[in-house]
């Protein structure tokens, strides 16, 4: 084998890829019901998120994004519903400014869209009226974050 055909095998330059995405964990909790159906549906929604990284080998991360979504009608709780989404991704020849981005903002923005279906589809099940939550910039969220870490160190002194 010649050294441009052993060229050729070994992927150089950042490598990505999504190994598998699921429902790690799920629930819903409808506290009210069947009363809450009674009432004029004006609903106050409450969405919050957070995301988990763990490693599992020097290339493959597991990220969790938890959206928990609280929802009022008048004073009461309407329904609660907890989705942690999970993926499985292979991350290599990144630096580590690289990969963390890449695990802090761009997995949680591709696993939002199936955090977010299941979210509506467990509240319909419910029988309440779907619940489309709006995009999230995770970029946005990432930069604040690192904001937010890079000041806290300063304050300390």
């Amino acid at each position: 084998m010649s050294e441009n055909d052993q060229a050729a095998e070994q992927p150089t330059g950042p490598q990505f890829a999504i190994q598998r995405v699921y429902v790690k964990d799920a629930s819903l909790e409808t506290p009210n019901s069947p009363q809450i159906f009674t009432k004029k549906w004006q609903p106050e929604i409450n969405l919050e998120m957070n995301t988990k990284t763990t490693p599992l080998s020097q290339e493959h991360f597991e990220v969790v994004l938890t959206l928990t979504v609280t929802v009022k009608n008048e004073e009461d709780t309407a329904f609660l519903v907890e989705v942690q989404q999970g993926g499985i991704f292979q991350v290599s020849g990144m630096n580590e400014q690289e990969v963390g981005h890449t695990l802090g903002a761009f997995c949680p923005n591709l696993l939002f869209p199936y955090a977010r279906e299941t979210v509506d589809t467990l509240v319909t099940k419910a029988s309440f009226p779907p619940l489309m939550l709006a995009p999230v910039n995770f970029d946005a969220l990432y930069a604040q974050q690192m904001q937010q870490q890079a000041a806290a160190p300063a304050e300390q002194h």
